[in-house]
């Protein structure tokens, strides 16, 4: 298993198409009329038909032979949703024709595969993009499903194909909840108390501090409605940092996204709201922890906290409550 791979004599399969199947027939149907009527014109053209098939077997196979493929590592995505792959294909020599790619059914969490196929050409010493579409299943961390490179050119008598086993895997998190629901009360850890959300308030509002304490350089995830917009020209033009409102959010106002606050719901549905709430908080720039059971994540902000708690919900045995 590996991410790259290359199609040579040993891994490229050739056998005829139903087209094909259909054309050999009627060979042998043109023979034995040929015979059976001392046709001189039958035989010839029979074995010009028969050297066409074999001239297109050798063509169909020589379409895929050379070729190489890597993958881009893939991006994450929802259940019930599909997920995109990315496939390079490297061609050392000839332009190659009607190539196509599909994914094998089997694979655990992606039993809805289609048997689309997704076709592209490569020209002569030259790459080629590939985008293939994958309906996501259940939640949680997914080895891809197997590959399959075809090729029919040039006239569709025989299908030539090889497989392909990427070593990727893949994050599906959990399907969010569709509206977002407010957020709920958050229990607070040691020492916190608990404070319900103001229903009349935007998602999140709670979690951003009010308190001015002063101005300092601008850091990965602020919020962008702190920045100091009157000085960013100055800023940009001595090629200094933005400069951004210092504030303290006060303890109570914690945004915490708790298991708890998704009951009574079933486990599924809990993990599908708290997956809401997260991408509701990260959309609204306030600062939010996670916590579910036993396992707490920090309050925190950006990219890498957002993909850390999607993970967390995406591990989860929804089994248990």
């Amino acid at each position: 298993m590996s991410d790259t791979t290359e199609l040579v004599q040993r891994n490229i399969y050739i056998v005829p198409s139903r087209a094909g199947l259909a054309f050999c027939l009627t060979l042998v149907l043109l023979l034995i009329a040929s015979i059976n009527d001392q046709l001189s014109l039958g035989y010839l053209l029979t074995f010009l038909l028969t050297g066409a098939g074999l001239a297109s077997m050798q063509l169909t196979h020589a379409n895929l032979r050379g070729l190489s493929l890597d993958l881009k590592a893939p991006e994450p995505g929802f259940a019930g949703q599909d997920l995109q792959l990315e496939l390079r294909l490297h061609n050392p020599g000839a332009a190659r024709y009607g190539i196509g790619l599909r994914a094998q059914r089997g694979t655990p969490g992606f039993e809805s595969l289609s048997d689309e196929i997704a076709w592209t050409d490569v020209p002569a010493l030259g790459h080629a993009v590939l985008h293939l579409r994958l309906p996501a299943g259940a939640r949680g961390h997914k080895h891809l499903p197997s590959l399959q490179i075809i090729s029919r050119f040039p006239l569709g008598l025989f299908r030539a194909w090889s497989v392909w086993r990427p070593a990727a895997q893949v994050w599906v998190y959990p399907q969010p909840e569709t509206p977002a629901p407010p957020f709920s009360v958050n229990h607070g850890g040691e020492g916190d108390e608990a404070q319900p959300q103001n229903p009349a308030a935007p998602l999140g509002s709670q979690a951003q501090g009010q308190d001015f304490e002063g101005v300092r350089p601008y850091r990965r995830g602020d919020s962008l409605r702190q920045v100091l917009w009157k000085k960013a020209a100055l800023s940009m033009e001595q090629g200094t940092p933005l400069w951004v409102r210092e504030t303290q959010a006060p303890a109570q106002h914690a945004l915490w996204l708790d298991w708890r606050d998704a009951a009574p719901l079933e486990p599924e549905a809990r993990l599908s709201r708290l997956t809401a709430w997260v991408l509701a908080a990260e959309k609204l720039q306030a600062p939010y922890g996670l916590r579910i059971k036993a396992q707490v994540l920090p309050q925190d902000l950006g990219p890498q906290h957002k993909r850390q708690c999607l993970e967390l919900l995406s591990r989860q045995d929804g089994a248990r409550p």
